[in-house]
């Protein structure tokens, strides 16, 4: 690949985020920043590819990206002058001031804090704020965030015109929230970022597992909060949960195919470096104080990640974690999975009694890890009859083929076995 399609792809990862989210700030649209910053990318490969790359390619194209927009300008400016009902439009433009904006294309301070908190606002849905977060600070098309969250392309489209309109329309302010409020939208920022990560490693359907572009993208997120608000703990433990748990993602599956648990996975095929910085993290974040959901998450991460094998886990401890995360975040997921730290630190029979208790009013069971969790379970007990049950109630909530595979095969071990010992 020649030098200069290497520098504008490292550069579109890089520095997408960061322009685009100065243009957003400039223009007041979404639709004007992608569409002048495209134009920029495309004069860089027709302009870089005969001559080298430029000493700073991100300023390069945040110049000629700003250039577009101030004829993005002038054209509604003439059209404002045809056209008067257009007025509503050149009222938006008006913050482009010719000679101002250019002047300042060099220096621009970082906007990406006002975009993430935009895209996550709370007027959004959940859906809209992924797509939105995506598409704007990760510069993912709309085919590649449509294919990895398997929808119809023209329905993600759909949902981002809305998003935007809902923005303008609204007249949602783009900026960072009061102190009043900032700790509550933070919060959602952390968990699109940790939904886009949680599609990524476990894949709600389709025939894959696991989308190693979507973990990335959302440890890239990471780290850009990270830079953004370092002093902010839960930042931290939420990167530090993302890379302990993507350094598991190759193990999770054989060269089969096929699923593997994180009891029998190799852990010489995890990954050393992700693992390092994870638990340095962990530490940092652990001592910054006000310890929080994903700081604990992470820690219950890294007592894993610590152990050469299964049977090394030190399982009292990730159940002390759990009554912690329990203590500020009494989900029945959390219960469910304190149930499971249970069953392997105190024995089956400990642990199915707290995962029975953790549907207290049916609230898991819809949820398909709740039945595959008790017919393991159930499975080690030997009570054969009822681990089949539990694996067919759990088979038909997912829709994920590797899953559906593992659960199949686990179903029809313990059919074959009990038919042995019934006869």
């Amino acid at each position: 690949m020649p030098l200069a399609y290497e520098t504008l792809e490292r550069v579109f990862r890089e520095e997408y985020g960061r322009i685009i989210a100065t243009l957003i700030r400039l223009s007041g649209s979404f639709d004007l920043a992608e569409e002048a910053l495209q134009e920029a990318f495309i004069s860089a490969a027709a302009t870089w590819e005969p001559q080298s790359p430029p000493n700073n390619p991100g300023a390069w194209l945040t110049t000629v990206a700003h250039r577009k927009l101030l004829d993005a300008v002038r054209r509604e400016r003439t059209k404002i002058d045809k056209q008067s009902e257009l007025t509503y439009e050149i009222e938006r433009l008006n913050p482009f001031v010719e000679a101002e904006l250019f002047e300042e294309a060099m220096e621009l301070p970082d906007d990406r804090l006002r975009l993430i908190f935009t895209c996550c606002h709370p007027s959004l849905n959940r859906e809209s704020q992924v797509a939105l977060t995506l598409r704007t600070l990760g510069g993912l098309t709309t085919t590649e965030i449509a294919r990895a969250f398997l929808l119809p392309e023209a329905t993600l489209a759909q949902r981002l015109v809305r998003a935007k309109s809902k923005i303008r329309d609204a007249g949602i302010p783009y900026e960072v929230p009061s102190l009043a409020v900032l700790n509550e939208r933070l919060t959602a920022v952390q968990a699109v970022i940790y939904l886009v990560f949680n599609e990524g490693y476990s894949a709600t359907a389709g025939d894959g597992l696991v989308r190693g572009d979507l973990c990335r993208e959302a440890i890239r997120l990471g780290r850009v909060l990270c830079e953004l608000l370092p002093r902010v703990a839960e930042n931290i433990g939420l990167l530090a949960l993302m890379l302990l748990q993507d350094s598991r993602r190759d193990a999770r599956m054989n060269a089969d195919g096929k699923f593997v648990t994180l009891e029998e996975q190799d852990r010489s095929r995890w990954d050393r470096e992700e693992i390092d910085e994870g638990l340095q993290l962990v530490e940092k974040a652990l001592k910054m104080g006000g310890v929080g959901n994903y700081q604990i998450q992470a820690a219950i991460s890294a007592v894993h990640s610590e152990a050469s094998t299964a049977d090394q886990t030190d399982w009292p401890q990730v159940v002390a974690l759990y009554q912690e995360l329990m203590r500020i975040n009494s989900s029945p997921v959390i219960a469910l999975n304190h149930a499971a730290a249970v069953a392997m630190s105190e024995g089956a029979e400990s642990g199915l009694a707290l995962i029975n208790e953790a549907n207290t009013g049916n609230r898991l069971e819809n949820y398909y890890l709740f039945h595959a969790s008790r017919a393991d379970l159930l499975r080690r007990l030997n009570r054969l009859d009822e681990a089949a049950t539990s694996y067919t109630r759990a088979l038909s909530l997912t829709t994920n083929r590797i899953e559906q595979q593992y659960l199949r095969e686990r179903l029809n071990e313990v059919t074959k076995t009990n038919g042995r010992r019934l006869s």
